[in-house]
């Protein structure tokens, strides 16, 4: 296979996106490795492979068994901005020994911080040299779907389903389903290979919303502020001491939920708080949102009137309410697994995919692994073995749907 290729060639773009941007996609470095997947599906036999004017790839494979449900297949190209992702330069280590790894003379990457290495002694990881990301989040998406492609090419006699590809810009700020082109993107359900494990399946995730508290202060000189001043940085304060301390995201896992202090910018006059609110339970959500709401009311008490402003926005739900009754994609993946003896492992995801927005615009669309581990970060590192384990397990979940 040459997934190992796709990956070392892919993740040399640079397409980190960046959530202050206001145009589509968000950075137009992300247009070159879009129009390099255009050139690259053609050459692969998918002749109305193209990019449209937002910078999403569309393609699909023609099936050649009659009746098979048409199968989406969606990756991102964008990487993260929690580190850079310029100059990326992906070193292959063959053989893996166990050992810590040094990515550069001032940065090592210990098995003692990440133990989780040691489930891969003997295989090959590609790492980086410690000064970006690597981009397997989710560039091996990416190689993995190509790949796939790739091999049903060279082996005609594997039969498949209708094959719909989508490559999207902007996963990493929350856009990258935006824009989705569903009357070109049409298929009966599809699938985001976004994830890590490949034994790992999800279907459900936080369902999330934003605030942003506003604090209004009054400024007079420190040395006659008495019974005059109010500093918005103390009200502030005093707002975020008012949140419970056990649903600060530090504390918590799994199913629990949180509330997250991302910034927070103030000066004498105004402060104002960035808050990502996330909870599984849709309900448990709306809870958190009126605590917001409570103290909000309570400050204004203590305070004058509108001294603390609390602003909710709603930006995406749970996907898994979507899939009662409709459990054909996950009952074809677990199928699949159990063929290739993979112990199917369901994993409830903390954060949020392209594939949870597809599946409340009408497209069921679970995740599956990528064997990209460590991400956003210059520990990052993908297991080859791994991606040519999810490669197996497309083509198995391609032919056996063609079963039904």
């Amino acid at each position: 296979m040459r997934v190992k290729e796709r990956l070392i060639d892919y993740v040399q773009y640079e397409t980190t996106s960046h959530e202050a941007s206001e145009t589509v996609p968000s950075t137009t470095c992300q247009l070159e490795l879009a129009k390099h997947l255009v050139e690259e599906m053609k050459t692969l036999g998918i002749t109305d492979a193209f990019m449209d004017e937002y910078g999403y790839v569309y393609g699909s494979v023609a099936g050649n068994c009659e009746g098979a449900p048409t199968i989406g297949l969606i990756a991102h190209m964008d990487t993260s901005e929690a580190a850079s992702g310029k100059n990326v330069r992906p070193r292959v280590i063959e053989n893996y020994d166990g050992k810590d790894i040094p990515l550069n003379e001032n940065l090592t990457t210990e098995v003692s911080r990440f133990p989780e290495l040691l489930n891969y002694v003997g295989k090959t990881l590609i790492v980086t040299d410690g000064n970006t990301l690597l981009g397997g989040d989710d560039k091996a998406g990416i190689a993995i779907i190509l790949e796939t492609v790739d091999y049903l090419r060279s082996h005609p006699e594997i039969p498949h389903g209708m094959i719909m590809i989508g490559f999207n810009p902007d996963e990493e700020i929350g856009r990258g389903a935006d824009l989705y082109n569903l009357d070109v993107f049409k298929c009966d359900y599809a699938y985001t290979i976004d994830g890590s494990t490949p034994n790992e399946m999800e279907f459900e995730n936080f369902n999330a919303a934003s605030a942003t508290v506003t604090v209004t202060g009054i400024s007079t000189h420190p040395g006659s502020a008495k019974d005059a001043m109010i500093n918005p940085i103390n009200v502030a304060m005093e707002f975020h001491a008012n949140l419970p301390v056990n649903q600060r995201p530090e504390y918590t896992s799994g199913y629990e939920g949180f509330n997250h202090l991302t910034d927070i910018e103030g000066n004498p006059e105004t402060c104002v708080m960035h808050y990502i609110l996330r909870d599984h339970d849709f309900e448990k959500l709306q809870q958190k949102k009126q605590l917001f709401k409570d103290i909000e009311t309570f400050m204004n008490k203590k305070y004058p009137a509108n001294t603390v402003k609390v602003e909710l926005k709603d930006a995406y739900r749970n996907m898994k309410e979507k899939f009662e009754g409709h459990t054909e994609p996950l009952d074809l993946v677990r199928k699949a697994m159990k063929e290739l003896d993979m112990n199917c492992t369901p994993v409830a995801i903390r954060g949020g995919t392209d594939g949870a927005q597809l599946t409340w615009k009408g497209v069921l669309c679970p995740n599956l692994g990528t064997g990209a581990h460590n991400l956003h970060g210059r520990h990052e590192y993908v297991v080859v073995e791994e991606m040519e384990q999810m490669v197996c397990l497309l083509l198995k979940m391609l032919t056996l749907a063609c079963e039904k």
